[in-house]
Protein backbone atom coordinates (compact mmCIF):
# COMPACT_ATOMS: atom_id res chain seq x y z
CA UNK A 1 0.00 0.00 0.00
CA UNK A 2 1.22 3.09 -1.02
CA UNK A 3 1.33 5.80 1.56
CA UNK A 4 1.71 9.95 1.09
CA UNK A 5 2.10 11.80 4.61
CA UNK A 6 1.30 15.39 4.69
CA UNK A 7 3.17 17.30 7.54
CA UNK A 8 1.60 20.03 8.83
CA UNK A 9 4.90 21.58 10.19
CA UNK A 10 4.20 24.22 12.77
CA UNK A 11 1.20 21.85 14.44
CA UNK A 12 3.67 19.22 14.85
CA UNK A 13 6.36 21.71 16.08
CA UNK A 14 4.62 23.18 18.51
CA UNK A 15 2.61 19.82 19.46
CA UNK A 16 5.56 17.66 20.19
CA UNK A 17 8.97 19.16 19.48
CA UNK A 18 9.22 22.62 21.01
CA UNK A 19 10.68 21.75 24.35
CA UNK A 20 12.10 18.70 23.63
CA UNK A 21 15.81 17.58 22.63
CA UNK A 22 14.15 16.19 19.57
CA UNK A 23 13.99 18.67 16.88
CA UNK A 24 16.07 17.02 14.25
CA UNK A 25 13.32 14.64 13.60
CA UNK A 26 13.95 12.31 10.75
CA UNK A 27 9.86 12.38 9.65
CA UNK A 28 10.45 9.27 7.39
CA UNK A 29 11.43 7.31 9.80
CA UNK A 30 8.55 8.25 12.47
CA UNK A 31 6.15 7.80 10.01
CA UNK A 32 7.33 4.49 9.18
CA UNK A 33 6.84 3.16 12.66
CA UNK A 34 3.58 4.95 13.23
CA UNK A 35 1.92 3.48 9.76
CA UNK A 36 0.54 -0.13 9.02
CA UNK A 37 2.55 -2.82 8.18
CA UNK A 38 2.93 -3.76 4.70
CA UNK A 39 3.11 0.02 3.62
CA UNK A 40 5.47 1.69 1.66
CA UNK A 41 5.83 5.58 2.18
CA UNK A 42 5.16 6.98 -1.18
CA UNK A 43 6.02 11.07 -0.47
CA UNK A 44 6.15 13.22 1.82
CA UNK A 45 4.73 16.99 2.05
CA UNK A 46 6.13 19.41 4.61
CA UNK A 47 3.79 22.38 4.96
CA UNK A 48 5.50 25.23 7.01
CA UNK A 49 6.60 28.95 6.41
CA UNK A 50 9.59 30.74 6.67
CA UNK A 51 10.65 32.32 9.90
CA UNK A 52 12.50 35.60 10.71
CA UNK A 53 15.28 36.46 13.06
CA UNK A 54 13.89 38.14 16.35
CA UNK A 55 15.45 40.79 18.94
CA UNK A 56 15.75 37.67 21.47
CA UNK A 57 16.42 35.06 18.86
CA UNK A 58 18.71 36.11 15.63
CA UNK A 59 19.41 32.22 14.67
CA UNK A 60 16.11 31.25 14.25
CA UNK A 61 15.50 31.54 10.39
CA UNK A 62 19.34 29.88 9.86
CA UNK A 63 17.90 26.91 12.52
CA UNK A 64 15.14 26.08 10.27
CA UNK A 65 16.98 26.29 7.34
CA UNK A 66 19.31 23.58 8.19
CA UNK A 67 16.52 21.86 9.50
CA UNK A 68 14.78 21.79 5.89
CA UNK A 69 17.93 21.66 4.57
CA UNK A 70 18.34 17.95 6.64
CA UNK A 71 14.42 17.12 5.55
CA UNK A 72 15.67 17.31 1.56
CA UNK A 73 18.18 14.26 1.87
CA UNK A 74 15.03 12.58 2.49
CA UNK A 75 13.61 10.83 -0.58
CA UNK A 76 10.85 11.98 -2.06
CA UNK A 77 10.37 14.53 -0.12
CA UNK A 78 9.00 17.97 -0.95
CA UNK A 79 8.78 21.21 1.12
CA UNK A 80 5.63 23.95 0.69
CA UNK A 81 5.49 27.13 1.90
CA UNK A 82 2.82 29.27 3.24
CA UNK A 83 3.50 32.94 4.78
CA UNK A 84 3.92 34.89 7.92
CA UNK A 85 1.56 37.96 8.08
CA UNK A 86 2.55 40.23 10.67
CA UNK A 87 0.27 43.61 11.96
CA UNK A 88 -0.50 45.76 14.72
CA UNK A 89 -3.54 45.62 16.92
CA UNK A 90 -5.38 45.96 20.12
CA UNK A 91 -5.39 43.90 22.33
CA UNK A 92 -7.67 44.14 25.78
CA UNK A 93 -4.68 44.06 28.70
CA UNK A 94 -5.04 40.53 30.57
CA UNK A 95 -4.21 41.75 33.99
CA UNK A 96 -6.03 45.24 35.63
CA UNK A 97 -6.54 47.98 35.27
CA UNK A 98 -8.58 47.05 32.41
CA UNK A 99 -7.27 48.59 28.98
CA UNK A 100 -6.16 47.96 25.63
CA UNK A 101 -2.48 47.73 23.97
CA UNK A 102 -1.17 47.86 20.87
CA UNK A 103 0.68 44.63 20.41
CA UNK A 104 2.72 43.45 17.05
CA UNK A 105 0.66 39.74 15.54
CA UNK A 106 2.26 37.24 13.76
CA UNK A 107 -0.11 34.54 12.34
CA UNK A 108 1.03 31.72 10.11
CA UNK A 109 -0.99 32.02 6.93
CA UNK A 110 -1.59 29.41 3.77
CA UNK A 111 -0.18 26.18 5.76
CA UNK A 112 -3.63 24.75 6.04
CA UNK A 113 -5.24 25.85 2.70
CA UNK A 114 -1.93 24.24 0.69
CA UNK A 115 -2.02 21.27 2.40
CA UNK A 116 -5.99 20.73 2.23
CA UNK A 117 -5.43 21.27 -1.68
CA UNK A 118 -2.67 18.96 -2.26
CA UNK A 119 -4.33 16.18 -0.25
CA UNK A 120 -7.57 16.52 -2.55
CA UNK A 121 -5.49 17.50 -6.05
CA UNK A 122 -3.15 14.30 -4.49
CA UNK A 123 -6.82 11.87 -3.47
CA UNK A 124 -8.60 12.65 -7.03
CA UNK A 125 -5.51 12.18 -8.86
CA UNK A 126 -5.15 8.55 -7.33
CA UNK A 127 -1.54 9.52 -6.10
CA UNK A 128 -1.76 7.33 -3.03
CA UNK A 129 -3.61 4.11 -1.58
CA UNK A 130 -3.98 5.66 1.80
CA UNK A 131 -3.34 9.53 2.97
CA UNK A 132 -1.51 10.00 6.29
CA UNK A 133 -1.96 13.78 8.39
CA UNK A 134 0.69 14.89 11.06
CA UNK A 135 -1.99 17.74 12.46
CA UNK A 136 -4.38 18.25 15.41
CA UNK A 137 -6.13 21.14 13.19
CA UNK A 138 -9.74 20.57 13.63
CA UNK A 139 -9.63 22.99 10.47
CA UNK A 140 -8.81 20.20 7.89
CA UNK A 141 -11.96 17.96 9.00
CA UNK A 142 -13.34 18.39 5.62
CA UNK A 143 -11.01 18.02 3.02
CA UNK A 144 -10.47 15.06 5.14
CA UNK A 145 -13.92 13.95 5.15
CA UNK A 146 -13.99 14.26 1.27
CA UNK A 147 -11.06 11.85 0.83
CA UNK A 148 -12.57 9.51 2.70
CA UNK A 149 -16.21 9.68 2.04
CA UNK A 150 -15.90 10.67 -2.28
CA UNK A 151 -12.88 9.56 -3.49
CA UNK A 152 -13.05 6.69 -0.88
CA UNK A 153 -9.50 6.28 0.01
CA UNK A 154 -8.63 6.22 3.84
CA UNK A 155 -6.71 8.71 5.91
CA UNK A 156 -4.59 8.46 9.10
CA UNK A 157 -3.94 10.80 11.76
CA UNK A 158 -0.45 11.19 13.46
CA UNK A 159 -1.37 13.96 15.90
CA UNK A 160 1.35 15.71 18.12
CA UNK A 161 -0.12 17.23 21.10
CA UNK A 162 -1.27 15.72 24.45
CA UNK A 163 -4.76 15.06 23.29
CA UNK A 164 -6.25 14.51 19.66
CA UNK A 165 -8.89 16.67 17.97
CA UNK A 166 -12.49 15.49 18.76
CA UNK A 167 -13.83 16.43 15.87
CA UNK A 168 -11.13 14.42 13.89
CA UNK A 169 -11.31 11.52 15.70
CA UNK A 170 -14.91 11.15 14.70
CA UNK A 171 -14.03 11.19 10.76
CA UNK A 172 -9.90 9.42 10.23
CA UNK A 173 -9.64 6.17 9.18
CA UNK A 174 -7.36 5.79 12.52
CA UNK A 175 -5.45 8.08 14.53
CA UNK A 176 -2.33 7.83 16.55
CA UNK A 177 -0.50 9.82 19.06
CA UNK A 178 3.15 10.85 18.52
CA UNK A 179 5.03 9.80 21.70
CA UNK A 180 8.31 10.49 22.93
CA UNK A 181 9.45 7.09 22.44
CA UNK A 182 9.21 7.36 18.36
CA UNK A 183 10.83 10.82 18.46
CA UNK A 184 13.89 9.41 20.34
CA UNK A 185 14.25 6.65 17.71
CA UNK A 186 13.53 8.66 14.52
CA UNK A 187 16.50 11.15 15.17
CA UNK A 188 18.85 12.15 12.08
CA UNK A 189 22.23 11.42 12.17
CA UNK A 190 24.02 14.86 14.26
CA UNK A 191 26.12 15.14 10.83
CA UNK A 192 24.51 15.30 7.51
CA UNK A 193 25.89 15.71 3.53
CA UNK A 194 24.03 16.68 0.54
CA UNK A 195 24.90 18.12 -2.63
CA UNK A 196 26.59 21.39 -1.02
CA UNK A 197 28.60 19.41 1.68
CA UNK A 198 28.31 18.52 4.82
CA UNK A 199 26.41 20.45 7.81
CA UNK A 200 25.61 19.55 11.20
CA UNK A 201 22.27 19.33 13.83
CA UNK A 202 21.45 23.02 15.24
CA UNK A 203 23.34 23.77 18.77
CA UNK A 204 20.96 23.38 21.50
CA UNK A 205 18.61 20.70 19.52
Amino acid sequence: MNVNIYVDGFNLYYGCLKKTPYKWLNILQMSQFLIPQNSTVNQIKYFTARVSARPNDVGLPIRQETYIRALKTLPNLQVIYGHFLSHSVWMANANPPPKKLQVIKTEEKGSDVNLASHLLLDAFTQQFDMAVVVTNDSDLYTPIEFVIQHVNRPVGILHPHQHPSAKLKTIATFIKPIREGVLKSSQFPVMLSDKNGTFSKPIGW
